[in-house]
């Protein structure tokens, strides 16, 4: 488990670039001053987004409790709790709370952009113009 990445994993680097590539930026990482410490965060705009290993969250069709250790099932559990109670603070704060599976990103990485960046619009983001 110490070779887990917690941070910086291959699916939010490849969030933060399909950001970029759209002109999504002005955002902070794993932002600490947040409840549940976003992967990406717009503070200007309140939009926090993660994205969540489907294992680590307890996605039902990755994690089946019924096979798996009591360990496994409390730190599952922990996990989701954790989750319900950032996304719960955010809300409570104002923020809009995006949460993507890994597997989201990894096959379907444009609806996931589209449904950040329509996020973004709601809460008042334009697109920059294109340069040149």
């Amino acid at each position: 488990m110490a070779a887990i990445r917690s941070t910086n994993t291959g699916p939010e680097r490849a969030l933060r670039a399909a950001l970029r590539a759209t002109g999504a930026s002005g955002y902070r990482i794993h932002y600490r001053s947040l409840p549940g410490k976003p992967d990406v965060a717009f503070t200007r705009w309140k939009v926090a987004v993660f994205v969540d290993g489907a294992f680590w969250h307890g996605h039902p069709d990755h994690f089946n409790p019924e096979t798996a250790s009591e360990y496994w099932r409390e730190k599952i559990k922990r996990n989701q709790e954790r989750d319900r109670q950032a996304d719960e603070a955010l809300r409570a704060l104002g923020w809009t709370v995006l949460r993507f599976w890994d597997f989201e990103l990894r096959d379907d990485p444009g609806g996931v952009i589209e449904r950040v960046l329509a996020a973004l619009g709601a809460a008042g983001w334009r697109k920059p113009p294109a340069a040149g």
